[in-house]
């Protein structure tokens, strides 16, 4: 049995430090304070020159929901294409119907897209279905239309507000995805949570930031003039810690030489 860590990063300089920690690999977005929005193509491309491990690209058009109009989703498949071009590993993707229900039509689009030969001879891109899973109508039903789309994972939290708090639910996800999926747990991932929800519901596979705040290297401050959501401490820095990451790490490499001890 192998186990993977994942770390969400949306800066050049959280991606190089999860590389560090010894993330597996890693999810890129921008805005991940508001759950994550699309990156730039040049922050992807830093990213690339400065890390070895795969890179999967969230592609979320705007802060909300996860119901787009025709706008949106054109914008969403443009950027499968650009990205899938620019060498991501994956990306990380997910529309919903008004009803809750997954958007089989949209996103067979965009999973085609993903997966299709590249004009460049770049390798098709995995594809990941992100957390709106955690807020469609069926999760069973959700999951058997991710396999047959041919998506490679789902990143849910058992739509509860965390992966531990959505515990039966991810056993019951890795019982019926029969290793035909990955299941992906976020949402409160952190050392002493992942060796139970291993234990408890057979996750291998986790999502983590390994975030911690620092401090802005402002010295003049404005403190009274937001620039964003009114009230948002806009001087505290997001960033992953390598010393985070590095302790989930641990814990997984412990799990693997325990599982590969009891293979014997």
């Amino acid at each position: 049995m192998s186990y993977l860590l994942e770390v969400c990063a949306d800066s050049v300089r959280s991606a190089v430090e999860a590389q560090a920690g010894g993330a597996d690999r890693i999810e890129l977005c921008s805005g991940l304070v508001i759950g994550g929005l699309s990156p730039s193509v040049a922050m992807f491309e830093q990213v690339k020159k400065n890390v070895d491990i795969p890179v999967r690209v969230l592609l979320r058009p705007r802060f909300g929901d996860f119901c787009y109009d025709g706008y949106e989703f054109e914008t969403l498949k443009e950027e499968v294409c650009l990205f899938r071009e620019a060498g991501a590993d994956g990306v990380v993707i997910g529309i919903l119907k008004p009803d809750g229900r997954l958007d089989t039509d949209r996103m067979k689009e965009l999973v085609e897209c993903a997966k299709s030969e590249s004009k460049s001879g770049k390798r098709p891109c995995a594809v990941t279905f992100h957390r709106a899973f955690d807020v469609c109508r069926s999760p069973y039903e959700a999951l058997r239309q991710c396999i047959e789309l041919g998506i490679d994972t789902i990143l849910t939290s058992g739509q509860k507000d965390s992966a531990w708090n959505g515990r039966e639910l991810l056993k019951e996800l890795v019982r019926e995805a029969a290793g035909e999926i990955e299941i992906l747990a976020g949402a409160g991932i952190s050392p002493e949570v992942i060796g139970k929800l291993a234990d408890y519901a057979g996750v291998t596979s986790f999502h983590m930031s390994g975030k911690k705040v620092t401090d802005s290297k402002m010295e003049f401050r404005r403190e009274d003039v937001p620039m964003g959501i009114p009230g948002f401490p806009e001087f505290d820095i997001w960033q992953t810690d390598a010393g985070l990451v590095g302790n989930a790490k641990r814990i997984l490499i412990d799990l693997q030489e325990e599982s590969l001890k009891n293979d014997r």
